[in-house]
């Protein structure tokens, strides 16, 4: 560090200086406090850093495992080539190692016109060069339907699912795992980044088939407490001493009966 500011060339520090911050506040700094959870999207050396953080001795939590970006488009003939590239772009614009795919369910989608709106909206983009690197690692999906397309969705688990076709929303119900949900034609991803209300900080790789994306109780945790009468150890401990005893726990058995014993004598006497 010098004068505050860190000195590597650009190349290098848009590689590697987010992963160096992840680490900074899993184990603390000088001039940043130890944190306890870390939550936030980032690209692939980020989504590395957070999970190694999260098994060390840091004692951190994290989100989930959230980046590089990525995007699922399934689309009908009834939607607009011009919808379909813009919405495939705007997730490959995020840089070289994202990730998009376009499931086209049933027959009637004009495929070439899609890829000809992509070139076009493309070479146009400030970001088109990464644009461009995402896509040559990208993929299209053909599926016989909407059961098809839907169930390769679920199983892939992106963690922007856009659904693009008619009736969007009769499809709602079959969707099982994905990060966030886009419905029609006229709900481009870029509404859940900005403005729809819903966090953007969603799992990616997969992740979504167990994860959820950060809510409010993401920074919650919670903590249960017990407190028995004498009359509730009676009725329980019976049943708790039992399973301690089936799982060969004597201790654990021994914790209820000598209680159950004292109450008994308190009662004879």
């Amino acid at each position: 560090m010098q004068g505050g500011s860190l000195l590597c060339k650009e190349s290098w520090c848009d590689t590697h200086i987010e992963s160096w911050r992840s680490s900074a506040m899993a184990w603390g700094t000088a001039s940043c406090p130890k944190a306890e959870k870390i939550f936030g999207p980032g690209n692939q050396y980020v989504t590395a850093a957070k999970m190694i953080l999260q098994n060390s001795e840091a004692m951190v939590s994290i989100d989930m495992p959230a980046g590089p970006s990525e995007v699922l488009v399934i689309a009908d003939k009834y939607a607009n080539p011009v919808h379909v590239a813009a919405d495939l772009l705007s997730q490959a614009e995020h840089g070289p190692d994202s990730q998009v795919v376009l499931v086209v369910a049933g027959d009637g989608v004009d495929l070439g016109a899609i890829e000809a709106e992509v070139s076009k909206q493309c070479n146009a983009l400030p970001r088109g060069e990464f644009a461009s690197k995402a896509l040559s690692h990208s993929f299209t999906v053909f599926a016989k339907d909407m059961v098809e397309a839907i169930s390769f969705s679920n199983l892939y688990a992106p963690e922007h699912l856009i659904i693009n076709v008619k009736d969007a929303e009769q499809w709602e119900e079959f969707i099982e795992n994905a990060g966030s949900v886009f419905l029609g034609q006229w709900t481009p991803e870029s509404v859940g980044d900005y403005a729809s209300g819903t966090n953007h900080v969603l799992p990616t790789y997969g992740y979504a088939r167990m994860y959820s994306g950060v809510s409010l109780n993401s920074f919650l945790k919670y903590i249960t407490v017990q407190s028995l009468t004498e009359e509730g150890l009676r009725k329980l401990g019976p049943y708790v001493a039992k399973m301690a005893e089936v799982e060969g726990l004597e201790a654990h058995k021994r914790a209820v009966t000598l209680r159950l014993q004292e109450v008994e004598a308190n009662v004879t006497v």
